[in-house]
Parts: C-alpha cells; sequence; structure tokens
C-alpha cells in the first residue's frame, strides 16, 4: 500500500468517537446520513443505496459490521472487516468509515447522532422489522430520522460469493499482515530459524502404498474391474511424515510410535532412518503396522485396501511411550492421532499427564472414521482439527462455521485452534487481548503458482508441521497459520507423502510477495463526482 493510499484510508476510517469529535453535535449545519451493513462484497445494490443516501445529506457515513459478529451463511465475512472499510473508504460518495464492534449499531448511533438513518427498502416492507425498530427509537430519541432508500433491484452477497467465489487470498493475506505489523521477511526469518528446534512426536504410523493399474475392462457378469498392474510406490504417513516434514524443516525429532512385526515395519525404520528422524518404535508383533494401499487407474482413485488393527494398545505399551515422554527433553511435543489404537478416552490422559512442564503441546487428530474426538484432548497449546472432525465431537450438523470454530475452541482450553477448511482454507481462534482480535481466516494457497490439487491427503500433516515449528520459533499464531497454509497447499500439488522443503516453502513466499505487491493495470478513471456516479448508476 502507497503513503498515498494510507492516508485516504486514514483519512476516511474512524472510530465512532473520532466522528462524533470531527462531526460535531447535532444540530449541524452540513447534514449526516449514515449507513450501515455488512458489504462483504460491494455490488450495484450497496452502490445504488450509497448514493441516494448521500443524495439526502452533505456527509455519509458508512457503517460496517465487525467480523465477529457475522452469521449470515457459512464462511462469512467472505471479505475481513479491514478490506470491507477499505473497499468503503475507496469510494468517494463515502466520507467516513466506521467498523462496528457491536452486534447492532445502537450506541454508534447514539455517539455519532446523524441527522438521518438510512436503511434498505426491505427493512420497511410488511411492517418494521424488530431490530430496526431498535434503530429508529435510538435515532428518534436524539431528533434524527430513520429513512428508506429505494430497492427497485435486491442483490445477494452470500449468492454471489456462492456462485462465483473471487479469488482474494492474496489480498486477504496482506491485508491481514499488514494489520498485525507482519511482513514476508517475518515469514522467511521464522521458515529459517527452525533449525535446531526439539520435537517429540507421539503418533499412529501409516504406510501409505499406492498401486497404479491400468483398466483392461470388465466382467459381463459382475460389476468387477479388470485391472493390469503396473507399479507400486510406499511413502511412510500418519505421524511418520510429520516427524518427515519436521525433520526436512530442520527440526530434530525423535518419534515414538507403535509398529507391527512384518515387512512394512522394516520399510517404516529404514526410510525415518535415512531422514534422520529418531525413532523410538515399539514392536508389537500382535498387530500389523497399518498400512492402507490404494488402487488407482487412469488418475482414478478405483480402490482402497486396508491392513489394519485398531484395538488399543496394551498397558505395558502405554507405560513405555509414559517413559519416554517424561525423559523427554523435547521443545515441542506433538501428539499426531489417526485412532489405529495409541490414542483413545483412556490412554490419551495418561500421555498427556507424562508430558513434563515446558514444552509446546500440540495435537492433531485426523480421523477418517468417526470414532476419535479431538475434545479428548484438553487444555493443549494447539489443535488443528478439520471442519468435519470438529462437527462430530461437538454433535453440530448445523452451526455456520465461525460459532462452530469458537465453540470447539472454548470446549476444548485450548490456547490457539487452527480448524482446517479444505479448499476454503482456515479459521484460527486465539484468545483476544486489547490489540488483537479473537479469530481470522486465510483462503487456501493451493493453485497459487499455477499448480493444480493432486492430492489433499497429506495436507494436514504438512500444516501441522509447519504450523508447529512456527508456533513454537514466533510465538505468533499469525505467522503459524500463514505457513501451515502455505505448506499446506504445497503438500497438495503432489501425489504421495512426500516431506515439505523449506527452500522449496520460502520461494513460495517470495512468489506470493511477488503477487501481492503487484500494481493494478492502468484503467480509465472512474467518475469522481457524486453527479457523475449517479448518472452511471442509477440512468
Amino acid at each position: 500500500m502507497t503513503s498515498a493510499e494510507q492516508s485516504l484510508f486514514d483519512r476516511k476510517i474512524k472510530t465512532a468517537a473520532q466522528l462524533r469529535e470531527i462531526l460535531g453535535p447535532a444540530p449541524r449545519e452540513r447534514k449526516v446520513i449514515m449507513c450501515h451493513g455488512t458489504f462483504d462484497l460491494v455490488h450495484p445494490g450497496h452502490i445504488r443505496h450509497l448514493i441516494y443516501a448521500k443524495s439526502k445529506a452533505h456527509i455519509l457515513v458508512a457503517s460496517l459490521t465487525a467480523d465477529t459478529h457475522i452469521e449470515k451463511a457459512n464462511n462469512r465475512p467472505f471479505v475481513p472487516e479491514e478490506l470491507r472499510a477499505m473497499n468503503l473508504a475507496a469510494l468517494e460518495v463515502v466520507d467516513y468509515v466506521v467498523v462496528d464492534p457491536d452486534a447492532k449499531p445502537l450506541r454508534n448511533l447514539a455517539i455519532i447522532q446523524p441527522d438521518y438513518f438510512a436503511k434498505g427498502y426491505e427493512y420497511g416492507q410488511g411492517g418494521i422489522h424488530p431490530r430496526t425498530l431498535e434503530e429508529k427509537d435510538v435515532v428518534e430519541s436524539y431528533g434524527g430520522e430513520l429513512l428508506f432508500t429505494p430497492g427497485d433491484i435486491v442483490y445477494s452477497s452470500s449468492a454471489i460469493i456462492e456462485s462465483a467465489r473471487p479469488n482474494l487470498a492474496q489480498h486477504k493475506l496482506a491485508s491481514l499482515m499488514d494489520a498485525e505489523g507482519l511482513n514476508f521477511q517475518h515469514l522467511r526469518d521464522t521458515v529459517r530459524s527452525f533449525a535446531g528446534v526439539r520435537v517429540h512426536i507421539l503418533g499412529d504410523t501409516i504406510v501409505d502404498s499406492y498401486t497404479y493399474c491400468t483398466l483392461i475392462g470388465g466382467n459381463t457378469k459382475t460389476p468387477t474391474f479388470s485391472m493390469k498392474f503396473e507399479h507400486q510406490a510406499n511413502f511412510v504417513g500418519g505421524a511418520g511424515i510429520v516427524a518427515k516434514h519436521m525433520k526436512r524443516a530442520r527440526a530434530d525429532v525423535t518419534f515414538t510410535t507403535v509398529l507391527g512385526g512384518d515387512a512394512a515395519q522394516q520399510f517404516v525404520l529404514k526410510d525415518l532412518d535415512n531422514y534422520g528422524v529418531r525413532c523410538q518404535a515399539v514392536i508389537d508383533e500382535t498387530r500389523p503396522t497399518t498400512q492402507k494401499n490404494v488402487f488407482i487407474a487412469g488418475g482414478y482413485r478405483m480402490l482402497k485396501v486396508d491392513s489394519v488393527d485398531n484395538r488399543s494398545i496394551s498397558e505395558k505399551i502405554v507405560n513405555t511411550f509414559c517413559r519416554d515422554l517424561q525423559k523427554t527433553t523435547a521443545d515441542v511435543a506433538v501428539f499426531s492421532d489417526f485412532r489405529h489404537g495409541i490414542f483413545n478416552a483412556s490412554t490419551i490422559p495418561q500421555l498427556t499427564d507424562a508430558i513434563p512442564a515446558g514444552p509446546l503441546r500440540v495435537a492433531d487428530s485426523q480421523v477418517a472414521t468417526r470414532w476419535g474426538n479431538i475434545l479428548d484432548f484438553q487444555g493443549f497449546d494447539l489443535i488443528t482439527p478439520n471442519e468435519r472432525e470438529a462437527r462430530f465431537a461437538l454433535g453440530d450438523q448445523d452451526s455456520i462455521v465461525r460459532p462452530l470454530a469458537l465453540d470447539l475452541y472454548r470446549r476444548a482450553h485450548c490456547k490457539y485452534l487452527i480448524l482446517k477448511l479444505g479448499e476454503r482454507g482456515l479459521i484460527t481462534y486465539r484468545t483476544p487481548d486489547p490489540n488483537v482480535r479473537s479469530f481470522f481466516t486465510l483462503d487456501s494457497f493451493a493453485g497459487s503458482d499455477g499448480a493444480h490439487v493432486v492430492d489433499a491427503v497429506g495436507a494436514g500433516d504438512a500444516l501441522l508441521a509447519y504450523a508447529t515449528l512456527a508456533l513454537k520459533v514466533s510465538g505468533n499464531p499469525v505467522i503459524a497459520s500463514i505457513l501451515g497454509s502455505v505448506a499446506a497447499a504445497m503438500a497438495c500439488e503432489c501425489d504421495g507423502n512426500k516431506p515439505i522443503d523449506p527452500e522449496a516453502l520460502i520461494k513460495r513466499l517470495d512468489q506470493l510477495e511477488r503477487q501481492a505487491l503487484m500494481e493494478p493495470a492502468k484503467v480509465e478513471p472512474a467518475p469522481t463526482s457524486v453527479q457523475a456516479l449517479q448518472e452511471a448508476v442509477l440512468g
């Protein structure tokens, strides 16, 4: 943002108290009119509403609802409040912008005391809505007047967003970083500070096998595909790939897990050793090493066959894991749960209590089936479930995402929550203080360099690894969320579980920075006067 642009926004975006000081008390020579709304995407309906309002007074104040109070639809607001305020401030027809920290504009109305308060015509159709009556009472209490703007055309921001969601990922990232006083050098420095961070990971190991085939045909008598075997690729997954991500990021990694007495065990131990992961594996001869084999033909996943034994580990193994945790000297303790035997309602409290005081405590419960519950992990510094896991944990299929995340955050008693929303990005909750908001959102960066999403299965593991290391190094959940999100996007763009290279991640950050700094294309100047805007929009 240039200094001229910043000056424009500083001049227009004010608090209610500042506006009262600027405008003075009523009655005024220059009449003031105020509009209030979400303004998530500023569409022609908003423009007509604002222009009509400005035609009734000298000064137009556009008030917008803060992010925390918007519950219109899922994943709203789509545009964060800082960008929404900037969008309105960029309109010449708008003289001042105020972000309302309350759920209703009643307090701001009483402070600013506009001569007129403009509402869309729909609020007066079929009788005035009770909330509008509250606003009317406040306005009339100091001698103001409620006006309804004409509404021959009605637009829905929700409908526009859902039908054709604009790509604002870079803009929203830049807005968040600006609001938090961060820049891309902070992100790069954080990645380069991962070296030597001591991490102890406890979790379920999975061998992910990709069996590539060619479809030959099908049986005419039964619905059976006939496929020719081409080759198989095996990857260490589950908590094992979390360990590999962190080791590739130059952390000092100890990995505690349980493996079966089989060939898959040998593959896991050799692979982790090649990557430099210190593996403390307990071998349980009574169970197989968890292996998930997906059969792929023509780029399609045709069938998945799992070799699993999900019964709980023995008390002897639990005690072994507890002793390992009690002796750890790690800076970070990570529980990576896939519900394949290590974690359940009985073992989690024992294992949690074994973590010594001091390490950052992180938990992730990735459960494709429905018997795992992220709320079993209480009092952790960071948890990173996805939306489906959150809904199952809360027994809530109906709430929109933001209050869903807030409910989970409160009930988990965690310090930070990163709720993964798949292609919609993520939402992060943190304990608010007077200087920070309680939550923020990020859009997904998958495909931001022109690459396509190939395999999204391992994205959560990459996010967990990089967000954890970033939180430990920086202590900043915004940096952690950004780096975790970028790592997740990169993991989506390759087939199979491959650890993210930190230098490649820094290059992706460089690209995002270039995109954020790109000058907008030159266009013909828009109408600058209110009269010209009226002619252009109202006809």
